[in-house]
């Protein structure tokens, strides 16, 4: 029953990480750009950020499993559409719009069903190796889509997807669960407040990359000289804040809120939320650096890449299963904290090993640290926020709980993109104007064409670009040296920005309880 619900879990994860190393040979195929399928991928996120809370309560409604069930068969649905897509249009519609539907009731499922089949003490090892399968799913997707797509296509990973679909929903009939006893009723006004809200905020995050995150970027929109993204952002703020006012007057009313509102001022919930949302922004960012310094920076292929970062699939699934069995009355906090140590750690020893020269083999300790942390993390934090309330609120639980994953994931993803491309653009500048093998003119030239930010480039890539130029051997060997180093700069800056992030998390795992909920 276990396997069936983190089976469920890695599936989820498994689409965005496999199509992110085959998004060139995926635009090739439905005739569009890069552009088009980076456009299917952030729409993907937020579909999914923004019914998840909706997701859950109907789970509430209408039971977990048969919620958990729906969503499979409109995620396979999608997963069928996506495989046979003869167009960006198809695709968005299979995979952007229903498997993110899909994703959105089962992913809150899935928190309360594991609630709802394993008492308080077994908890933790069984929210650790759910939790480990979507990890698991980031880390080995590369590897997954690397070896698909260059010995097959990109489209038998989503065919595949339809047949385990298919295994799932038969083998939910194992998995325990009582229908509810009451009428079904969805808070419709707070359906499309939650959802208006979060997209404001999740899209203007996703966004912030080629806007710019207060000052705008060159013909990027504005207002008052502000980037779209801050305006955004405070937009869907104002829009949450009416949300919560709205349900508050529905429980006032005695009507059924999507969500309580006194859920949210409960300590130990908003600790193990806050915990989640740094757990998975410092994820996000990390599968952003590592993979573009190995596939970029060092020419790996994706298989190749998808093999360096199995080193955390390891540690992951070590710590997730064997902390809560090895130790099952340790104290949560202390784990946590521990755990965002050891991502710390990671990120540290990234920084340190990122220099010219550097080979693929630096990433190992970094990774090997990474997944000890986000292991230890998994291991706890879903029990975490699942004891915070009664058994019967579990599944608005699980849709807060993703909705917080899915925030830390676009902001963690945005963050490392636009530090990297501020340090990228500031440090080449500064190097091609002191290179003496680089004229004035072809300086001034670059500072010109780069206003909006240079783009992250490989030394094969930026040589044939410039081969194109005109310029002669020296000037372009002199561009390509100081690009290799500004590229390097860049991958540090983002790393150091996360492991500053890694360290103020600590300061929250205050939030988290000591003892065990079984011990509470």
């Amino acid at each position: 029953m276990l396997g069936t619900l983190a089976v469920g879990q890695f599936l989820m994860t498994l689409d965005t990480s496999v199509m992110n190393v085959s998004i060139a040979t995926v635009a090739e195929d439905v005739g569009t750009t890069v552009s088009g399928i980076q456009t299917a991928i952030t729409l993907y996120a937020l579909v999914m950020a923004m019914f998840m809370i909706t997701g859950g309560k109907i789970g509430t409604l209408i039971g977990r499993r048969r919620a958990f069930t729906v969503g499979c068969v409109i995620y396979g649905c999608g997963s069928l559409t996506t495989s046979l897509a003869p167009g960006l249009g198809v695709l968005i519609l299979g995979w952007s719009l229903l498997e993110g539907l899909g994703a959105a009731l089962i992913m809150p499922a899935i928190v309360a069903l594991v609630a709802a089949n394993f008492p308080q003490a077994q908890r933790p090892r069984a929210y650790g190796l759910v939790a480990s399968a979507g990890a698991i799913a980031v880390a080995v997707g590369p590897l997954i889509g690397g070896l698909v797509t260059t010995y097959f296509s990109w489209r038998w990973v989503f065919a595949g997807e339809v047949v385990i679909v298919i295994a799932i929903v038969f083998l939910a009939r194992r998995v325990e669960d009582a229908l509810p006893d009451r009428r079904p009723e969805l808070d419709l006004g707070g359906t499309v407040l939650s959802a208006a809200g979060l997209g404001l905020v999740v899209y203007a995050v996703l966004r912030s990359s080629s806007w710019g995150w207060v000052a705008p970027k060159a013909g990027t929109p504005a207002l008052l000289g502000v980037s779209a993204t801050i305006w955004l952002i405070l937009a869907g703020g104002l829009v949450l804040q009416v949300f919560l006012a709205w349900e508050r007057r529905r429980v006032a009313h005695g009507l059924e809120p999507l969500v309580d509102p006194a859920m949210l001022r409960n300590r130990q919930l908003r600790g193990g939320l806050t915990i989640f949302f740094f757990q998975f922004l410092l994820q996000a960012g990390l599968f952003f650096i590592v993979p573009l310094f190995l596939s970029v920076s060092l020419g790996l292929t994706a298989l190749q890449t998808g093999a360096r970062l199995l080193p955390l699939s390891i540690t992951l699934l070590i710590a997730a299963v064997g902390i809560p069995k090895a130790w099952p009355d340790a104290s949560p906090r202390r784990v946590v904290q521990w755990g965002l140590a050891a991502l710390f750690g990671g990120l540290v020893a990234l920084l340190a090993a990122l220099e010219l020269g550097a080979g693929p083999e630096v990433t190992t300790v970094p990774m090997l640290l990474a997944g000890l942390g986000i292991g230890s993390l998994a291991s706890q934090l879903g029990s975490v926020t699942v004891s915070a309330v009664p058994d019967e609120q579990t599944g608005e639980v699980g849709g807060l709980q993703n909705t917080a994953t899915n925030l830390g994931v676009s902001v963690g993803t945005a963050l490392a993109g636009s530090v990297l491309i501020a340090a990228l653009t500031t440090s080449f500048l500064q190097g091609i104007s002191q290179n003496p093998s680089v004229p004035p003119q072809v300086t001034s030239q670059a500072e010109v064409e780069l206003v909006s930010g240079a783009p992250f480039l490989s030394d094969a890539a930026l040589e044939q670009a410039l081969a194109a130029t005109g310029l002669p051997p020296g000037t372009a060997s002199a561009i390509v040296q100081e690009n290799a180093a500004a590229r390097l700069q860049a991958l540090r800056a983002a790393d150091a920005v996360l492991a500053l992030i890694a360290g103020v998390s600590l300061f929250f795992t205050r939030l988290i309880p000591n003892e065990q909920p079984s011990r509470s």
